[in-house]
């Protein structure tokens, strides 16, 4: 494992930077999806809320907070929305009635449902000329990156910039 420093302060320059790239990079990636899903009316940032929903990966603010990493307020802000566009709905638990419950509406799973063919669209028309052997590499890559966050730092790390 190297453990020089890649980066000398004195000479950082912003166009070589990793950093510059991976905003660069994720910035096209939230322009071009936000574009794929106009007719949908939803947002990139939205997706992650209707997958996690979809899947039963979660089923309440807390948990999917806690699964996206966005904090409580960015979270009810995003419910809110999906609730007045309509594709989610929030009810009391039965069992604890201090737990709101969450589920997709009907058009929220029709939505959800198309979300994986417009995701795969524009990814693949971003990685377009990548082999499957560069991809893998890449996402072990930004693997290793996102591994070497502590703990403290990697909590909260939610985007309100929808």
């Amino acid at each position: 494992m190297n453990s020089e420093p890649l980066y000398d302060p004195a000479t950082i320059q912003l166009e070589t930077s990793l950093g510059y790239y991976l905003a660069r990079a994720r910035n096209v990636l939230i322009a071009r999806t936000d574009q794929a899903l106009r007719p949908l009316d939803l947002t990139s940032q939205q997706i992650g809320v209707m997958l996690m929903l979809a899947s039963g990966r979660a089923r309440t603010p807390l948990e999917l907070s806690r699964e996206m990493s966005y904090d409580s307020g960015s979270m009810t802000r995003m419910l809110d929305r999906l609730e007045k566009k309509g594709f989610v709905s929030r009810t009391r638990s039965a069992a604890d009635r201090r737990i709101v419950e969450l589920s997709l509406t009907e058009r929220g799973r029709d939505a959800a449902g198309r979300l994986p063919v417009i995701g795969a669209a524009v990814l693949n028309e971003q990685l377009r000329g990548f082999s499957r052997a560069e991809l893998d590499l890449l996402i072990g890559m930004l693997a290793r990156i996102i591994e070497n966050t502590p703990v403290a730092e990697a909590i909260g790390c939610g985007l309100d910039d929808e």
